[in-house]
């Protein structure tokens, strides 16, 4: 089996907690060969510990394109304001190589960002996968597949809660902790880093969305426009749910709210992504449980990813998509500004203010 070389730009949480430990796990199909970050200091820690030479370390990613010709993937693990830029430039530079670029959620910081990057991998014919690991996390793909196959029953609406404590999480050792996640200079804030997670689960099982409406409860925080959204969702399938995202407080009560899907046979019900089991509750009082691996989106991804590259199967999460669901959390902010139903998928022509403060081809390895 054939290792793919990698080039990291950007050595931060992200690559040290979530890349960094699929890679290990993939370490029979990937080698991390070269490391780029702004800060020197912190890109040469990483190339001790991944026991890279002088020559491998970088704080430039067009010199680490220059000088290393014989990466076969870039993954790029930057703050949003950055995605499209750096993706669109190392596409840019790759255009017809036998490589392919990973790109962290959202793809892009804005809407006009976003739709020219869903050109990029045919425009400089270069494969480029969208790391939304909710996507491809067990628990999600095993939800889709009970609400497909029909074990509750049609489903006639969901509920879903989402809490996090974004502000005691400032404080610690968390994703929240970062500069740009409390000054963040795209539209949403956590919003946008974080209930579009959520939003992308939601379509990755009950699919396209027809049409939203929805309300937010204003904050004076830098980190997001709102302390709590609340989103009416009617997907194309005829199905209808209610999803909420409160980023200023802790759900205390157990069980959690969860996602709670109801059926004409019963419910689906998973307290949360840890949580390690699904449960499912019978109108004629049967239970049933099923058990998934947590916190797998990050291993299947790269395992995806290579398959993709070495011809075995086709990018699951790609740019196109990726678009869609960062136009549903786009769409949700223009119906809480706008106090109107908004159309989602099928329609793309809002164009959100953007206020100054906020400031595949498979088979390609030989």
């Amino acid at each position: 089996m054939r290792k793919l070389k990698v080039g990291v730009i950007g050595a931060g949480m992200a690559f040290a907690r979530l890349h960094h430990p699929a890679y290990q796990q993939l370490g029979d199909r990937y080698e991390i060969a070269a490391v780029c970050d702004r800060d020197a200091a912190k890109a040469r820690v990483w190339a001790g510990r991944l026991n890279l030479d002088e020559r491998s370390v970088f704080t430039d990613w067009r010199e680490m394109l220059r000088q290393k010709e014989d990466l076969d993937v870039i993954d790029i693990m930057v703050p949003i304001a950055l995605n499209f830029e750096i993706t669109e430039g190392v596409a840019k530079t790759l255009a017809g190589r036998r490589k392919g670029i990973i790109c962290e959620k959202p793809l892009a910081p804005t809407l006009e960002q976003a739709e020219a990057s869903r050109e990029l991998a045919r425009k400089y014919r270069i494969p480029v996968m969208i790391a939304e690991n909710y996507r491809y996390n067990h628990e999600i793909d095993l939800l889709r597949d009970l609400v497909r196959t029909g074990r509750a029953g049609d489903i006639y609406y969901f509920i879903q809660n989402r809490v996090v404590d974004f502000q005691a999480d400032m404080l610690q050792d968390k994703f929240p902790a970062t500069e740009w996640r409390q000054h963040p200079e795209f539209p949403g804030g956590t919003v946008t880093d974080t209930a579009l997670h959520d939003l992308a689960g939601l379509r990755h099982i009950f699919g396209p969305v027809d049409r939203l409406q929805a309300f937010g409860r204003p904050q004076a925080a830098g980190y997001s426009p709102y302390a709590v959204i609340q989103v009416n969702l009617l997907f194309k399938s005829g199905v209808t749910g209610h999803f909420s995202f409160f980023c200023a407080g802790r759900e205390m009560q157990r069980p959690l709210i969860g996602l709670r899907i109801f059926g004409t046979k019963g419910m689906i019900y998973l307290e949360e992504r840890d949580a390690g089991t699904i449960n499912l509750a019978f109108n004629d009082g049967r239970k049933e449980q099923v058990p998934y691996q947590v916190q797998r989106g990050y291993y299947n991804e790269l395992l995806n990813f290579y398959n993709a590259l070495t011809g075995s199967e086709p990018v699951s999460v790609t740019p196109e998509m990726e678009y869609g669901d960062l136009k549903t959390v786009h769409d949700i902010l223009k119906s809480i500004a706008e106090g109107e139903i908004v159309p989602v998928d099928g329609e793309d022509t809002y164009r959100p203010v953007y206020a100054p403060a906020l400031g595949g081809q498979a088979g390609i390895v030989q």
